[in-house]
């Protein structure tokens, strides 16, 4: 895998031929999933933000000025997870069976961790990003006050489980 954050990691087709939610014409279009299994699925996807350390010392211990961070961000992953398919415009609407949010502090660093688990025939990977996403704008958003130079950073899945590809980790 590679660090450089303009490339992709995969060998994929650069053409775009193996995307299957681009038709040969190029259009979009959501992806028929009817005739696939349901199977119990699950993802964790991450996010993390960079600020200073005093700053992530104050969100552990909810002294921020808009209050009590951590809560705040869980629950807007929580909601994000809800509403991946209004917010992003291909994914199918998902029974959500449940999500966990882990969101940590260490150094100048807050870690969040978000992993959705459902039973349907298509897989959890977007709205677990989505949640980690929100989250993180979330503490940025409550943190901002104090620094304006937090960067959110390192949006990913970790990991997949479940489905016609089996299992995937990055970890």
């Amino acid at each position: 895998m590679t660090d450089d954050p303009t490339t992709h990691p995969s060998s994929a087709d650069p053409t775009g031929a193996d995307l299957s939610h681009v038709r040969s014409d190029g259009s979009a279009h959501m992806v028929d999933v009817s005739e696939k299994d349901v199977t119990a699925r699950s993802a964790t996807a991450t996010a993390t933000l960079v600020t200073r350390a005093d700053v992530v010392e104050r969100i552990i211990d909810g002294s921020l000025p808009k209050g009590e961070v951590i809560g705040t961000a869980r629950i807007a992953a929580i909601m994000a997870v809800k509403k991946t398919s209004d917010l992003v415009p291909l994914c199918h609407p998902l029974p959500i069976a449940g999500v966990e949010v882990d969101i940590t502090g260490s150094g100048d660093r807050v870690h969040i961790e978000v992993a959705v688990r459902t039973t349907s025939r298509t897989g959890v990977e977007m709205e677990a990003l989505t949640g980690a996403s929100v989250a993180a704008l979330t503490v940025y958003d409550m943190v901002k006050a104090v620094d304006r130079a937090a960067v959110i950073t390192d949006v990913r899945v970790l990991e997949k489980h479940g489905g016609r590809s089996g299992d995937w980790s990055a970890r």
